[in-house]
């Protein structure tokens, strides 16, 4: 059986975190070795809410909440976890996010299959044949199929996101840390998928549910916008120079967490 870890970044997201928990059911529990809920410096109750919600509801499977030395944005998030399954011997690692607009029940025919095991990047898509969106405007729709587009003919193969909230990675490709120099932002993901195209990772996308209603966004649409375009064309004009380049504001040695919770 592989040995697969869930990662669960956290931040000012207290109101949603313990309906992300209650996503984690007895037979989803059953594919995991490990969770980790990764707090990347929240300033709200999310800690304290999760150590409420463990106590009284406890999983079967080992449950450990960690804190981020410093807030290191989505992407860094994503390192530390990153780093994890590699330092504990991770087949697998899934990440979802931690605000409760996905639901992990959605890969969970796949692990039944272990469809997954034939792929590098097994991406949830809230954009291709099969999927919902709940609340999503038609403008930030058309807005992500626009970049879909163009993201698919410079990266050379069929893309339905650019980052979802709900992926699987296996451990095996993050092992020579290639993603240590993509933005610890939101962009990371858009660099993750580049970083498919490169290293010619073998990539499949699944149609998931996505949802919207009391969570709030940390995407500067415009800004975003730009500094993405900008991204691809770098990317287009060099894929060698873009994969070898820094793409960090503040270039960090390590990402590092600490564990302040564990179940057992």
């Amino acid at each position: 059986m592989d040995k697969i870890l869930l990662f669960i970044p956290m931040y000012n997201c207290e109101k949603q975190i313990t309906r992300v928990l209650a996503q984690l059911t007895e037979e989803i529990c059953s594919y995991l070795s490990e969770i980790i809920i990764i707090n990347n410096r929240s300033t709200d109750c999310g800690e304290a809410n999760v150590k409420q919600y463990l106590s009284k509801n406890p999983l079967s499977v080992k449950v450990s909440l960690l804190r981020n030395d410093e807030n290191y944005g989505l992407g860094g998030s994503h390192k530390v976890a990153f780093q994890y399954s590699a330092d504990h011997n991770f087949d697998y690692v899934i990440l979802l996010h931690g605000d409760d607009q996905g639901d992990i029940a959605n890969i969970l025919p796949y692990l039944k299959s272990k469809a997954y095991q034939k792929y590098d990047c097994f991406l949830g898509a809230r954009f291709m044949r099969g999927s919902h969106l709940q609340g999503y405007s038609k403008f930030r729709t058309f807005g992500n199929h626009i970049y879909n587009i163009l993201f698919s003919i410079v990266c050379g193969y069929k893309i339905y996101d650019l980052g979802s909230g709900l992926n699987m990675y296996k451990v095996d490709i993050l092992k020579n840390k290639f993603y240590l120099k993509y933005k610890d932002n939101l962009v990371f993901n858009y660099c993750m998928v580049m970083g498919a195209s490169y290293y010619r990772h073998r990539v499949r996308f699944f149609p998931i549910v996505w949802r919207e209603d009391d969570q709030v966004s940390n995407v500067k649409m415009v800004s975003q916008a730009i500094t993405v375009l900008k991204l691809l064309g770098s990317y287009m004009l060099d894929k060698e120079k873009f994969a070898a380049s820094e793409h960090r504001e503040k270039v960090l040695k390590a990402y590092t967490a600490q564990v302040v919770y564990q179940n057992k």
